[in-house]
């Protein structure tokens, strides 16, 4: 309004500019009288003219000008409401509820409903994407997607505020005296209140809502069809190669690499990819993102077809399969398929890994994976390893939080590697738990070793500098070891681990030794150790703290033990390891015994072959973790149990142990629960919950898994 009546004002001072005019003319007029009379006279008659015509014009065009302006007024408005009405835009306008107050024609024939049918709804009944909640209560605008009619459409609701526009009352006495109407002449009382009603209404404001709708589908259609044809880098390796080929007569050799290039090739022509094969058992390929989700929904099935393959190989033949995705460039993607590669490797082989920008997802993974013959790994990592002591000063060895016998064992080892090379080392433990308890006094009262062999955190953080070297040991994950912030400061960081890896890895490492075919990381630095130096000779006391994590991750070389696991114990034994001696170290006392017996007497069976218990640990000498790890292996001994759980309730946290003898990967399983660990153990924690919550999520897990393939 104010806009309005600045516009009016300027066009009426320009109306006004002749008027103005005319006292120049009359002033012009006096100084012509001082030239001469004729030329005033004269001067006098034009002005005369000048203004009469002047004042007529103004007059008229006055009267005219008013009509005009009403009349363009009105065909502006009118014009601007059928722009509006046939504008190619959905719009509608709605109250503050929501309700429909007007629609173009548009938006009426979209919806394919009439107005005066949509004057009646309100606008979440007409979309089901538009809910309450997307109204800008306190938002000027908001925004969303809806599908309909088979087209999709981005829509936003804009608050928009209208003034209430009325006379005020001098406008309505001047509206009333020029009716001529006699009894309105002069508003009496009560219509001058009502008047004065209406003028204290003026330029209070309405608010609605204008909703828009703007048509996408050609963008949406355009863009998922960019997002289909960007490649996807993958990498497929046969995880045992050489040890399929050391069991297969020489002359299968050509029919059995025929066959998996024949299904690699087949598989991989279903979805349009390109296969390239980089080296005997390395394979690169090239496919559309499109079909990623057709992989994804037959989870790999390449992985099975290729372990079917039977021409009288004694052992099942596996693939890795990694690939990267959704990252800015064809490189990245590549390099995300690398990586994703060394994680599926360092999980055991047998299963895809696929790396996005944003997550990592696995499949596959259920069998326990082909024990590796060869030392040669195990030759060059200690070869390494010991090139790199040589250009440091100390060692600090630390294993993961509340450490077991194979974390001790294995940081004794691994002590013992840097002591023969001249090299102060530390081993950090922060508590001792039941679990080491036995073995520990070995260390700590004995005059052999020094005071500041085992240390705790401060004094860690207060040794490292830049001739450091950290060393990690049967761990991987940089959350569980001991103090996570000694890694930060560390400029050199080794890593010794039997554990298949999860996302969450220690991806600074200089020196990464993972191998999850070994049953323990003390089996693993048992045969580092035999490379080392033929000078060193381990102590009683070494040899059985090795020889006991062996044993205790084994379940007495009941699981997961190959031939380098037995050759492993016949090094410690040989090194001076007795066994009796550590089997009464580790004996379990009476009341553990009853507790022990206590939860495997209320595990249920859950599927016929899963066993579950549910156990609140008492106080004891015995650590709550340990107890229920042996829980779980006691209720392996019960026929027909593929996987057991001992799930134990901690005060407000819940931990659950899971242990398996067959085929069952209970690592995926527990994975899929947060926590993660070995094929054969594994395990997951949970704060402020509940044991029986937790139950009835890994039986509804078990089920859903079972029916699915995956267990």
């Amino acid at each position: 309004m104010n806009e309005m009546r600045d516009v009016e004002g300027l066009y009426n001072r320009y109306r006004q500019v002749p008027l103005y005019l005319i006292g120049m003319f009359c002033l012009m007029t006096v100084f012509m009288y001082f030239a001469g009379i004729g030329a005033g006279v004269i001067a006098t008659v034009f002005t005369i003219i000048y203004s009469t015509i002047s004042i007529i014009v103004f007059l008229r065009m006055n009267s005219l000008s008013k009509d005009r302006y009403v009349e363009f007024a009105m065909e502006h408005g009118k014009m601007q409401k059928e722009l509006i009405k046939e504008f190619p835009v959905p719009y509608a306008l709605l109250d503050e509820d929501g309700k429909v107050v007007w629609v173009n024609d548009e938006f009426s024939g979209i919806t394919e409903t009439s107005k005066r049918k949509l004057m009646k709804l309100n606008i979440v009944q007409v979309f089901e994407e538009v809910t309450e909640e997307s109204l800008p209560y306190q938002e000027d605008v908001t925004e969303g997607e809806i599908a309909f009619n088979g087209r999709q459409y981005r829509y936003e609701i804009r608050r928009v505020q209208v003034n209430k526009v009325e006379p005020d009352l001098e406008e309505i006495d001047a509206a009333s005296e020029k009716s001529g109407v006699e009894d309105g002449a002069k508003a009496d009382d009560g219509s001058k209140s009502v008047s004065a009603r209406n003028a204290r209404h003026h330029g209070k404001t309405d608010t609605f809502l204008a909703f828009y709708m703007f048509d996408i589908t050609v963008v949406n259609q355009l863009t998922q069809e960019n997002h289909d044809q960007k490649l996807v880098a993958g990498l497929i390796y046969i995880d045992n190669y050489d040890e399929i080929f050391e069991s297969l007569e020489a002359v299968r050799h050509s029919l059995l690499v025929a066959l998996v290039d024949r299904k690699i090739n087949k598989y991989m022509a279903n979805v349009d990819a390109i296969v390239k094969n980089l080296e005997k058992d390395k394979y690169m390929f090239v496919m559309p993102q499109k079909y990623l989700d057709q992989l994804k929904e037959n989870k790999f099935a390449l992985l099975d077809e290729v372990k079917a393959i039977n021409i009288g190989n004694d052992l099942p033949l596996t693939l890795s399969i990694s690939l990267g995705t959704d990252y800015k460039s064809f490189i990245e993607n590549f390099e995300a398929a690398r990586s994703a590669m060394e994680l599926a490797l360092g999980r055991g082989g047998d299963q895809a890994v696929i790396k996005s920008a944003d997550r990592i997802t696995y499949f596959g993974g259920k069998s326990q994976g082909t024990e590796k013959s060869t030392r040669v790994k195990a030759r060059v990592k200690t070869l390494a390893f010991k090139e790199l002591l040589e250009t440091k000063e100390k060692v600090i060895i630390m294993a993961h939080k509340n450490p077991d016998m194979d974390a001790f064992g294995s940081g004794i080892g691994i002590y013992k590697m840097v002591t023969a090379m001249g090299k102060k080392a530390h081993i950090v433990v922060n508590e001792v738990s039941s679990a080491i308890s036995p073995i520990y006094g070995n260390f700590t009262t004995s005059n052999i070793y020094p005071a500041d062999m085992i240390i705790n955190n401060d004094q860690a953080l207060g040794l490292v500098d830049d001739d450091t070297v950290v060393v990690v040991t049967d761990v991987n994950n940089p959350t569980l070891t001991e103090c996570e912030e000694l890694l930060s400061y560390a400029k050199s960081i080794v890593v010794f681990d039997h554990h298949r890896q999860t996302r969450d890895v220690i991806a600074n490492a200089t020196l990464s030794y993972i191998e999850p075919f070994a049953s323990s990381a003390c089996e693993m630095i048992a045969e580092m150790l035999q490379y080392m130096d033929e000078k060193i000779k381990l102590r009683p006391t070494e040899a059985d703290a090795m020889y006991a994590g062996i044993l205790i991750d084994t379940d007495n070389f009941l699981s997961k033990t190959g031939v380098r696991t037995f050759e492993a114990a016949a090094f410690l034994k040989r090194s001076g390891a007795d066994v009796m001696r550590v089997r009464k170290m580790f004996r379990t006392d009476i009341e553990t015994y009853r507790q022990k017996a206590a939860g495997v007497s209320h595990a249920e069976m859950v599927l016929d072959s899963f066993a579950i218990s549910i156990i609140t640990p008492e106080k004891g000498p015995e650590s709550p973790l340990v107890l229920t790890a042996k829980i779980a292996n006691e209720m392996l001994d019960i026929a027909g149990v593929r996987a057991s759980f001992v799930i134990a309730q901690m005060g407000s946290d819940v931990k659950i142990s899971a242990r398996a003898i067959d085929d069952v990967n209970v690592q995926i399983i527990m994975e899929r629960m947060g926590g993660g660990g070995h094929a054969n153990i594994a395990a997951a924690q949970f704060a402020n919950a509940k044991a029986e919550d937790i139950k009835e999520e890994l039986v509804e897990l078990l089920n859903e898994m079972y029916k699915e393939g995956d267990i």
